[in-house]
């Protein structure tokens, strides 16, 4: 299976505020985009959503007190062997505790192409 990862605006922005915040949330991010490309699962949410716990080095903390990134999985209908990962949003846990079921719709609604 192949993995495609796309960004979405909220995500875009989302991230450009933390990476401000934490210096090295550049580089985890670049990691998460590895280990995506062979392991696109976290925490299902429902609606095909994921919810992937995110270590921040920068923030002294481990995965429980770090960022939470939510993703959605779509298959490609037009290339069989293909799977869109759509990274939705990225959120610090001390400051947003859970987005919820509305919202995480309301992203997936409003996601759109462009890679990452």
């Amino acid at each position: 299976m192949n993995y495609n990862i796309i960004t979405t605006d909220n995500f875009e922005n989302e991230a450009k505020r933390l990476i401000k915040k934490y210096a090295s949330l550049k580089k985890e991010l670049d990691a998460l985009e590895n280990v995506l490309s062979t392991q696109p699962l976290g925490t299902p949410i429902g609606s095909n959503a994921y919810k992937i716990r995110l270590a921040v080095k920068s923030k002294g903390k481990g995965k429980r007190g770090g960022l939470r990134v939510i993703t959605y999985l779509e298959v490609d209908i037009i290339i069989a062997d293909l799977t869109n990962i759509f990274l939705l949003s990225i959120y610090d846990k001390s400051e947003t505790e859970n987005i919820s079921k509305n919202e995480i719709k309301k992203l997936i609604g409003n996601r759109f192409h462009k890679k990452y």
